[in-house]
């Protein structure tokens, strides 16, 4: 199965700074326990939680079951909005349990056995290969409620307890590619090449929709851009993120760079080299602060009010819906400040085309803004999209392997519509200008 991650200006919140040195990736903490570990997302709910009565989160409990530890900015940035709940909602530590590095295994159902035995009622799980056991447990423990970020079988599988949750990181990631194609014409009139390198972690429709948003962001600015893309294999894998933009900067001759990979080495290979980077999931202009442009980042911190409260008012997924998708409204869709590398009038210019977002005027998937190769026999030909159907239901079959059937419609009024039939991605297209020098689907 593939696996399967804004505030402008004035409301910006600046994102947690990654660490520039990888510690042990073998911890478990329960804020301040350590236990052992091993190392390695349609409903656009808003923020029902208040702290107004303190007394309803009484001796309530909440698990987090995360891939890998804060080394990953992936995970980090899960933690740290598991944090930032905690200490709203004036939760001891005794009521948050978070593990890390739990794979894409049946630890995860021990994992999420063992927050059952301890109280949690809502259990939140961030890696896409951590679903199958969420749903295991989910129909195990009936009075438990099972979150499952990036995920995309809770519509199909309909049990009353178990729920899926993303985001609309695309707009962020477009944002994100408006700060980066601001930078790149500039490096254009500098005589620059007028292409980009993209490192990702698997080919999956989670992956391809991020660097296909971003890239269409830069494209908005300077129109005649191109993108190498690369793949690890790995969700964090320091040395393969170095190398790879190593190679795109070196020998592919990318002027810019950014990335769907959770560790520094991609951010610190273009330290090095003196290439503007966009990260993601959290600022590193503390460790690479002449490159680092900005960063776009889901902010999960709504959403598990969200899911807190709806559990404590007694909720099942009739009510709270198989699946939410966070928005910039909601506080779920944020950017960074803005790196001194910046290109002059950015800022503006993001203002302006979050601006459009909001009110619709700018649609990141509008089908007259791309084109799509398609080959037939020896014949390619290149045109817009006017219909395409979608893998959105993922059915398993007996041998419980999915079906990667197309079934779904997506393409209504001039626009691709993503997040719309369900929270996780599923725009899994490769449109014109998108050179992928690689793939890789994983296991």
């Amino acid at each position: 199965m593939k696996k399967v991650i804004i505030t402008i200006i004035a409301v910006i919140v600046v994102a947690s700074l990654m660490v520039a040195c990888l510690a042990g990736c073998n911890e478990t903490t329960n804020n301040g326990t350590t236990n052992n570990g091993t190392n390695s997302g349609t409903n656009n709910g808003t923020n029902s939680g208040t702290n107004s009565d303190t007394n309803k989160y009484e001796g309530f409990k909440v698990g987090l079951i995360c891939l890998h530890d804060k080394n990953s900015t992936y995970d980090k940035n899960f933690i740290n909005a598991m944090e930032e709940v905690q200490r709203e909602l004036g939760l001891t530590n005794d009521q948050v349990i978070i593990k890390t590095g739990i794979p894409e295994g049946i630890e995860c159902f021990n994992a999420a056995e063992e927050m059952v035995s301890n109280g949690c009622k809502v259990i939140i799980a961030d890696s896409f290969g951590h679903e199958q056991y969420m749903i295991q447990a989910a129909k195990k423990y009936s009075n438990v409620l099972f979150c499952h970020a990036t995920g995309t079988k809770a519509h199909t599988e309909k049990l009353p307890n178990y729920v899926n949750a993303f985001a609309s990181i695309y707009e962020g990631r477009y944002l994100a590619g408006v700060v980066a194609g601001m930078k790149l014409a500039e490096l254009v009139a500098q005589g620059k090449p007028a292409k980009v390198g993209y490192i990702g972690a698997f080919t999956y429709a989670e992956v391809i929709s991020g660097y296909t948003s971003w890239f269409l962001g830069v494209r908005s600015i300077v129109p005649n851009v191109t993108m190498d893309v690369t793949f690890t294999g790995s969700w964090y894998d320091e040395t393969a993120e170095n190398n790879a933009a190593k190679m795109l900067i070196e020998t592919k001759g990318c002027s810019l760079i950014s990335q769907h990979a959770d560790s520094m080495g991609a951010p610190n290979a273009c330290e090095e080299a003196g290439v503007p980077n966009v990260s993601y999931n959290g600022s590193t202009a503390a460790a690479c602060p002449d490159t680092f442009l900005v960063s776009s980042r889901i902010n999960w911190a709504p959403y598990y009010k969200y899911v807190i409260d709806a559990k404590i008012a007694g909720k099942t997924t009739a009510d709270i819906g198989y699946d939410y998708t966070g928005t910039i409204e909601t506080g779920s869709v944020q950017l960074t400040d803005l790196g001194t590398a910046v290109a002059e009038g950015t800022a503006a210019k993001l203002a302006e085309v979050k601006a459009g977002l909001a009110d619709g005027s700018i649609k990141v998937f509008d089908t007259s803004k791309f084109t799509v190769t398609t080959r037939v026999g020896d014949v390619e030909t290149s045109g817009p999209l006017t219909t395409y159907k979608a893998d959105v239901d993922d059915m398993v079959g007996d041998d419980g392997k999915s079906d990667y059937v197309h079934e779904t419609e997506v393409i209504a009024n001039g626009e691709f519509q993503e997040s719309k039939f369900r929270s996780a991605p599923y725009f899994d297209l490769t449109i014109d200008g998108i050179n992928l020098l690689d793939t890789n689907f994983g296991d």
